[in-house]
């Protein structure tokens, strides 16, 4: 993933799609990556599992 600043997930407190803040790259267990970070409205945690091409 090239650019993780504008990155957007759902964000479950605020019902709506947000670019995340924080964001980091992560790989999950099963070795799939994914980006983790904050929702810049309210402080939630975010979470957007990638397609293994993205990696």
């Amino acid at each position: 993933m090239a650019d993780l600043n504008k990155v957007q997930a759902y964000c479950v407190k605020c019902k709506g799609m947000k670019t995340m803040s924080e964001a980091e790259q992560v790989t999950m267990k099963n070795g799939r990556p994914a980006v983790k970070g904050k929702c810049p409205d309210c402080g939630t945690g975010m979470y957007k599992i990638l397609s293994p091409k993205d990696a």
